[in-house]
C-alpha cells in the first residue's frame, strides 16, 4: 500500500513542469499524470483508488466536449483565431486555388497532387461514378416524398451488400478502391435521390464533365442533347464542396470514426456519418437560417427581430459556432461564392436581409460581447435556393463533399495501432438487485404515453 507522501506515476510519466501533480484527498495519496500536446490521458485517472476493489476514478465529460478521442493530422481548427486548415494549408489558399478533387487528394493522402497524380486521381474517380443498375432500382423503391437524406443513407448503407469485399479494411489496395468508389458515387446517389422526389427519371454521369459539372447535369438535365454547365455555377459549387470537406471531430466524423471502429466496411461507416449529419443540430442549420430569413421577410422587420433575439424571444440562426469564436473563416468564402452564383440566377431577395442582419450583428454589442459571428451556415441556404432545389436537399449537399473527410478520418482511424472498439463508459444511476415481481404483484398499470 502506498503512504499518504508517496508519489504514483502515469504511464509514460513526464518529467519538470510537463505533469499533473493531483492529491486525492479521499486517500491522502498523490499522483504524477504526464502532460502530453496539452492533454493528459484519461486511463492515468484509473490508477487513484480508494482500495483495491476500487474500480479506479473515470472522467465524465458529456458530448465529450473537452476529450479528444483520437490524434489525428487532417483539419486543424483555431476557433478563437478563426482559422481552419487541412493538413497545413489555410483553407482561403484552397478555396482560391484548388479543385474539390484536388483537395479531397490532399485530406485523404496527406500531400497536394502533382499533375500527374492528380489526372490519375480525376480519372479514376469519374470512371467510377456509375452505380449498378440494381442500385437504381432499390432506390426506386422509396415513396414519392421520400426524404432526399434518408434514401442517401439507405443507398450508401446498401453498397456493402454490392462490393461485399470492401470488409478486407486491413488490404491497403481494397481500402483505395472503396475510398474512389465512395467519392464517385456519392454525387450520382444524391443527384438520383433529388430526381426521384422531384419525379423526373434519373440521369446517368456525363463524364466527360469535370465533378461539379457533372453532378449539375445529373440533377438539371432535360431533354437537351448534352448539359453544358455554366461555369460559374460550377466553380461556386466546387467552392462549397471544399469549404465542406472537413471540419475535424464534429458529431457525423465521430459517427464514423465510432462505427469503423468495429472494423466495418467503410460504405457502412461512412452511412453512420449520413444518419449523423441528418439531425437537424448538425447539417440541418442552413435550412433554419432560410426559414428565418423568410419569417423575417422584408428589411423593415430586421430591427424588431434583432430586439427580439436580444429579449429571449427569437433565435438568430447562422451565427455562432461550437468551435469558432470569432468569424467563421469559411462564411467569407461563401458569401463572395454566393454573389457569383447570384449573378447566374438573378438575385435572391433574401441576400438583402441577410446581409444587414450581418451588418447590425457586426456592430452591436450585444452580439459582439457574445461572439455570435456568421458561420457557414449563414449563406449557404441562399446558394443552394438559388440553384432551385428544396429545402430537403440542403443536407445532402454538405454530405457530398463530406464524403472526403469522413473517408480521409476513416483511413487514418484503421491505420492507427491506438485505436480500439469504441466503447465509452458510463455512470450508472438506476436502481440495483431488486428481486422479481410476480405478474399479478405488479403496480402502476398505466399504458406509458412517451418515453
Amino acid at each position: 500500500m502506498s503512504t499518504d507522501t508517496e508519489t504514483q506515476q502515469g504511464n509514460g510519466a513526464a518529467t519538470g513542469d510537463q505533469t499533473l501533480t493531483v492529491t486525492d484527498n479521499r486517500t491522502g495519496k498523490t499522483y504524477e499524470v504526464p502532460i502530453t500536446d496539452g492533454t493528459v490521458r484519461a486511463m492515468d485517472f484509473r490508477q487513484m483508488k480508494v482500495d483495491e476493489d476500487d474500480f479506479g476514478l473515470m472522467t465524465y465529460d458529456p458530448a465529450f466536449t473537452n476529450t479528444a478521442s483520437t490524434r489525428s493530422a487532417i483539419t486543424y481548427i483555431d476557433g478563437d483565431k478563426g482559422i481552419l486548415e487541412y493538413r497545413g494549408y489555410p483553407i482561403e489558399q484552397l478555396a482560391e486555388k484548388s479543385s474539390y478533387l484536388e483537395v479531397a487528394y490532399l485530406l485523404i493522402f496527406g500531400e497536394l497532387p502533382t499533375r500527374e497524380q492528380l489526372d490519375w486521381w480525376t480519372n479514376q474517380i469519374t470512371v467510377h461514378t456509375f452505380v449498378h443498375e440494381n442500385i437504381k432500382s432499390f432506390m426506386q423503391g422509396f415513396r414519392h416524398d421520400a426524404h432526399p437524406m434518408g434514401m442517401l443513407l439507405g443507398s450508401v448503407g446498401a453498397l456493402s451488400t454490392f462490393y461485399p469485399g470492401a470488409k478486407d479494411i486491413k488490404d491497403p489496395e481494397c481500402r483505395l478502391i472503396q475510398t474512389i468508389r465512395l467519392l464517385a458515387k456519392m454525387p450520382t446517389l444524391a443527384a438520383f435521390s433529388f430526381r426521384h422526389i422531384m419525379g423526373q427519371p434519373y440521369v446517368y454521369p456525363d463524364n466527360d464533365l469535370a465533378y461539379p459539372g457533372n453532378f449539375l447535369s445529373m440533377m438539371y438535365k432535360m431533354t437537351e442533347v448534352r448539359y453544358e454547365p455554366d461555369p460559374r455555377l460550377e466553380r461556386a459549387l466546387d467552392i462549397l464542396f471544399i469549404l465542406h470537406a472537413d471540419h475535424e471531430q464534429n458529431c457525423s466524423t465521430n459517427a464514423v470514426r465510432a462505427v469503423g471502429s468495429s472494423q466495418v466496411d467503410p460504405y457502412s461507416a461512412v452511412a453512420a456519418g449520413i444518419a449523423a449529419l441528418y439531425g437537424p443540430l448538425h447539417g440541418g442549420a442552413n435550412q433554419a437560417v432560410l426559414e428565418m430569413l423568410r419569417r423575417v421577410g422584408k428589411k423593415e422587420n430586421i430591427a424588431d427581430f434583432m430586439q427580439g433575439v436580444k429579449d429571449g424571444n427569437e433565435r438568430l440562426m447562422g451565427f455562432g459556432h461550437r468551435v469558432y469564436k470569432n468569424y467563421d473563416p469559411r462564411a467569407r468564402i461563401i458569401k463572395a461564392a454566393a454573389e457569383d452564383v447570384f449573378e447566374v440566377t438573378g438575385k435572391n431577395p433574401l441576400l438583402e436581409i441577410a446581409t444587414e442582419m450581418e451588418k447590425i450583428a457586426l456592430e452591436d454589442d450585444y452580439f459582439v460581447q457574445r461572439k455570435l459571428y456568421p458561420n457557414v451556415d449563414f449563406y449557404s441556404g441562399l446558394i443552394y435556393e438559388a440553384l432551385g432545389l428544396p429545402v430537403e436537399m440542403f443536407t445532402v449537399m454538405f454530405a457530398i463533399p463530406r464524403t472526403s473527410g469522413w473517408i480521409a478520418q476513416w483511413l487514418e482511424m484503421v491505420t492507427d495501432k491506438e485505436q480500439k472498439i469504441a466503447r465509452p463508459r458510463q455512470i450508472y444511476t438506476g436502481d440495483r438487485t431488486r428481486d422479481y415481481v410476480d405478474m399479478g404483484s405488479r403496480s402502476g398499470g398505466e399504458i406509458p404515453s412517451g418515453a
